[in-house]
């Protein structure tokens, strides 16, 4: 998920369930992160970024990408709602490994119509800690 998310500031977010559709609350699940924790996992990672985008959360973006791919600044399209995150498979990414990819869904809603973007994502350690690195859109 590189461009065109919602914004969305996270305002009141500590009592509601967190973005990523872990089920669990947003202080509890991906709010760590955001607020400077390392994600344990790929996957985890890719989950606080999904909420990221949900939230509107440029900063912790682009702090989470790959020094070799990050854009210089991120500007998130405000028609676009990211609603849900779907995680198809997960390979690799765990706690002993250096990279990992997670194949996901994300929903979300343009303008009022649903979409679905579909991205096999990779994952590496920089500096010791989960980093998105790139994604194919099939």
């Amino acid at each position: 998920m590189g461009k065109g998310a919602g914004r969305r500031r996270a305002n009141a977010t500590t009592g509601r369930v967190c973005p990523c559709g872990s089920g669990r609350a947003y202080a509890e699940c991906c709010a760590p992160a955001h607020a400077g924790d390392a994600p344990a996992t790929a996957e985890a990672l890719m989950r606080s970024r999904f909420s990221a985008f949900a939230l509107g959360d440029t900063g912790y973006l682009l702090r989470s990408w790959h020094s070799s791919t990050r854009p210089a600044a991120l500007e998130l399209d405000p028609g676009q709602r990211w609603t849900r995150l779907e995680i198809m498979q997960t390979e690799r990414g765990g706690l002993l490994d250096a990279a990992g990819t997670v194949t996901f869904h994300a929903h979300y809603r343009d303008a009022g119509r649903p979409g679905t973007l579909t991205e096999h994502s990779r994952f590496v350690r920089e500096d010791g800690r989960w980093v998105y690195v790139d994604g194919d859109q099939p």
